[in-house]
Formats: structure tokens, sequence, C-alpha cells
């Protein structure tokens, strides 16, 4: 047995801290949750609304627009009609919601961190550690603090989404702009362009294939949560497994879990034909 002599308690500070901050600020955190509920919401009602056709239409338009190809076209037009099929259609609309806001903050986060760490070699030897942690931690340990701060609710299940998805966006933001090309990063500062003007006309467009596939892993890193995210709050096809879970409907949890699947589909084809017709643009 380990001499409990030698043992630190960190669990008991840490514990104290996050009340102590909570006491604090949470009343500011609670009223913020406020506006981003609002949004969310918002967005929702929007996909929940629409008429079934036309999301599958648009979708089915988008795909077409990054492939010229009629075969995914139709093969993802099918996979989305098959959510509606399954009697999924409306957990479906709320997980994409949520899907969508928290890759939003992701990106408006994650990039200029990003490109922080791409310009400061101390600052990306101090964060990427970070990241590494970010991804291994267990999700339920985001759970609490998100809880304590937001209360349940779809706020909290928002952040835990966030922070998993943060990681891969930064990461190859970050190594993107590295390795854009050097002779046109040095054809730039040839022409007398500032700093500025090299990130925006220059290194984001080269780094964009990179950011894009970092936005693809976040998309599965944030489906990873939907399940997690339901247990505080978030409905959606994480509500149906769990619901499948507590009465042992094992059909239940099967066919939501399917629809998780489609939806994964669904978004990492869309992410990855985005990455090949930005890749063939910039070529």
């Amino acid at each position: 047995m380990f001499p409990e002599s030698l043992i630190i308690d960190i669990a008991t500070p840490v514990t104290a801290a996050l009340e102590n901050f909570v006491a604090q600020s949470g009343d500011g955190f609670k009223e913020a949750s406020k506006h981003v509920l609002g949004v969310l919401l918002l967005l929702e009602s929007a996909l929940r609304g629409a008429p079934w056709w036309l999301v599958i239409l648009v979708i089915a338009a988008l795909v077409f627009a990054l492939t010229r190809r009629f075969a995914p076209t139709v093969t993802l037009a099918a996979a989305t009609f098959l959510l509606g099929v399954l009697g999924l259609w409306d957990a479906a609309m709320q997980t994409l919601a949520l899907m969508i806001a928290a890759l939003i903050v992701a990106v408006i986060v994650g990039l200029p961190l990003g490109v922080l760490l791409a310009r400061h070699n101390r600052l990306r030897a101090f964060t990427l550690p970070v990241l590494d942690a970010m991804q291994t931690l267990p999700s339920f340990v985001y759970l609490v603090p998100a809880l304590l701060l937001f209360g349940l609710g779809k706020v909290p299940a928002l952040l835990a989404t966030v922070i998993y998805a943060l990681p891969p966006i930064i990461r190859l933001t970050d190594l993107g702009l590295r390795h854009a090309d050097p002779d046109a990063v040095e054809a730039a500062d040839a022409f007398g362009a500032t700093p500025t003007q090299k990130l925006f006309w220059v290194e984001l467009p080269l780094a964009l294939p990179s950011i894009l596939a970092g936005l693809n892993q976040a998309c599965m890193m944030a489906l990873s949560m939907v399940v997690v995210a339901a247990m505080i709050g978030a409905r959606g096809l994480g509500e149906q497994v769990l619901l499948g879970i507590q009465r042992l409907d094992t059909g239940r949890a099967l066919v939501a879990g399917l629809g998780i699947v489609v939806l994964a589909i669904l978004l990492d084809r869309l992410t990855q034909a985005t990455v090949r017709a930005v890749s063939a643009g910039s070529k």
C-alpha cells in the first residue's frame, strides 16, 4: 500500500477554488448563458421548422456543388432521408443544431489560437500539452464545472462539446500555417506586405485545406459528445440512446445509434468534399 504521508491532496483545493469561482462569477455566467441559449434555440427552431424536403434538397445541392458528382449527392440525400424514415428527424435536427453551434464557437476560438501558436514557439510548447490533456481527459470530467457554471441544459452541453472540438482546429491551423509555401510567403515579403496582409492574403488561404481537415476532425470529436451532452440536458439523438439504456430498450438505442452514425457520415463526407474542393482550387 502506498504511504499516506506521501499522498498530495489535489482534489480538495481544486474543488474549493472552483466553488469559490462559481460563488463570485456564477451569476455572470448564468446571465451570459441566457444569450447563448437564445441563439442556440433560434438555430434549432430554424432547422426543426424547415420542411424536411427542403433540408434534404439543400444538402443535396451543397454536396453536388462541392463534388460535381451524382453518386455522392444521391447517397447523402438518401442518408438524410433515412433519418426521417427511422423516426429520428426531429432529434437529428436538435443534434445538428448543437453541432453547428459548437463548431462555429470552436472555429471562432480555435482559429486565432492556432495563428498565435504558429507565431510563438514558446506559447506552442506550453499549449500543446494542454491540448493533449483536453483530448485525453474523460468527457465526464468537463460536466462538473459546466454544470456548476451554467446548470442543466443545452449551454453546458455546448461548452463540453466545444472543449472536445477545439484541439483539432487549433493543431491543424498551426500546422497549416507552419507548412505554408515558403516561396509564396517570401514573395509577399518582397512586395512589402504587412504581417496582417500576409496572414489573410497568403498564409491563411494556403493553410485552408489543413484548417478544413481540422474542422472535419472537430465534427467527429463533437459527435462523440452527443450521448454525454444528453446526460446534462441536451436533447436530440443522444437522449434517445440514453432512454434506450435506461429502459433496456435495445431497439430504441440501436436505432438512435444508427442515426448518430448516419449524421456522422453526412458531416464527414461534407467536410471531406469541402477539403478536396479547396485543395483542388488552390493548385
